[in-house]
């Protein structure tokens, strides 16, 4: 189908055996993935369940399992009143099968079906968001975790997915407060709940056993929030960063900081004792530590800890070659309460701020406001680029690029790990580089939901 991408049109969419062999072979279809309206039980038993968005009714979706070049076979059926689609965050796909309404696709329509049929070339741990209206999709709860599972897997008890999120309700009865597109939110951090959890409840808990080595597999599915997070009760490392894995395991010896759409990959022990509760705790805005996830230790797994872990198998294509002859990009975050920026480029025209606010638009990216019909760049298949990331806003940025991995280049030339979304924090210039090897349009925003529906998105073009 040929779409020809305009701002007006993203904006809108932001949606047999041998014995038969004589006989037809009628292929087996894909499985369905049902976005609808459901109920979840977010809140502490005394609230009403809370009417969400959801995948096949729950909170979040299905964890979709695959091993490391498969392929993933979805069916999207929308049984919501509104248009949507589905992006498959972190997976260096085919560009058809993206997700992103007014880009990549259609937004599928109430009623509708597309169907989604993708391989995974990378093992590790990453998540699927409707990519229509996402600042308020995502937020009502359409989002799951994808896991693609190495051939050599760690030497673990348990993996365990923790989708951690937020959710801003009505206290009186539990309901999501609305508007999702709030003039103040989008123009500050952006939508912050006033309810925390993991995999959809207030108060997750698993028990475990002493000694019990788990694999953690942490997911930021909130629309603004930066989680700041410790263990407690366990020790272990960090083995994997937006799905890449690490050249060698490092120590969780500090917080770990998780912004919107990023994931962690840990492998920890459990050190707290038979009896006690060991922890995943995060660190509110009041400076105040409380658990993100709770472990209660019940019996014990083995007498000693295991050895340091081996590193995870890499993944192709990691290397970013070239560095200093790359091309070299500039990019401004721009705008926003508090901002210095008069105006920007908007609907074809230079447009004051004061205008723009007007029309719900309070952010751009290097002048210009929300997608146009041409791209950022426009890059030749292969070729290495560097990005320099300047924010100019008052507020932290989580840039995610889709279709590639990228590593940020330190003032010195080395190079970071591989990751597919970096916090930007103000004042404090960064700069990316990635290998442009996956051919298509994608989509560059900040991944604070409410700031890419407000103007912090545009894309790049690889022919």
């Amino acid at each position: 189908m040929s779409f020809r991408m305009t701002r007006r049109a993203f904006c809108g969419a932001m949606a047999g055996t041998a014995g038969l062999a004589a006989l037809p072979v009628r292929a087996a279809g894909p499985q369905t993935l049902t976005a609808r309206a459901a109920t979840a039980q977010i809140a502490p038993p005394k609230y009403a369940a809370t009417e969400v968005w959801s995948y096949d009714g729950t909170l979040p979706g299905p964890v979709l399992r695959v091993p490391q070049g498969g392929r993933v076979t979805r069916r999207l059926a929308n049984e919501l009143p509104v248009p949507t689609s589905i992006h498959w965050h972190g997976i260096r796909i085919d560009n058809a099968m993206d997700g992103v309404a007014g880009l990549t696709q259609e937004a599928v329509p109430p009623g509708e079906a597309f169907d989604y049929d993708f391989t995974v070339p990378d093992a590790g741990t990453y998540w699927y968001h409707a990519h229509t209206n996402s600042f308020e999709q995502v937020a009502r709860g359409l989002a799951g975790a994808l896991i693609v599972e190495e051939a050599d897997a760690p030497e673990v008890d348990r993996d365990e997915v923790l989708v951690l999120d937020d959710w801003l309700l009505n206290p009186e009865n539990a309901q999501f407060m609305e508007p999702f597109g709030h003039m103040m939110s989008l123009s500050h951090g952006g939508r912050f709940g006033n309810l925390l959890g993991t995999n959809g409840t207030y108060d997750y808990a698993r028990e475990v056993r002493a000694n019990e080595r788990l694999r953690l597999r942490l997911i930021n599915a909130s629309n603004a929030r930066i989680f700041v997070l410790r263990l407690a009760g366990l020790d272990g490392w960090t083995v994997a960063l937006d799905g890449m894995p690490l050249p060698a395991p490092e120590p969780v010896e500090a917080e770990l900081i998780l912004a919107p759409a990023q994931r962690i990959d840990l492998i920890v022990d459990v050190t707290a004792e038979d009896g006690e509760t060991a922890a995943l705790v995060r660190f509110d805005d009041d400076d105040q530590s409380r658990p993100q996830a709770r472990f209660p230790v019940a019996g014990t797994a083995s007498a000693t800890r295991r050895d340091t872990p081996a590193a995870l198998p890499p993944n192709p294509r990691m290397e970013v070659p070239g560095i200093d002859s790359a091309r070299r990009l500039d990019m401004a975050m721009e705008g926003g309460a508090m901002g210095r920026m008069s105006g920007a480029m908007m609907n074809g025209r230079s447009m004051g701020f004061r205008e723009m606010a007007g029309q719900g638009q309070f952010w751009a990216l290097s002048g210009q406001v929300g997608m146009t019909d041409t791209p950022f760049a426009s890059l030749d298949r292969g070729e290495t680029v560097r990005v320099k990331l300047t924010n100019d806003t008052a507020f932290a940025h989580a840039m995610h690029l889709h279709g590639m991995h990228f590593r940020q280049v330190a003032e010195d030339g080395t190079l970071g790990q591989m990751r597919d979304t970096i916090l930007s924090t103000p004042d404090e210039p960064l700069e990316i580089a990635f290998v442009a090897d996956n051919p298509g349009k994608w989509l560059f925003h900040c991944h604070m939901l409410g700031h890419a529906a407000s103007g912090m998105t545009t894309w790049i073009n690889v022919s």
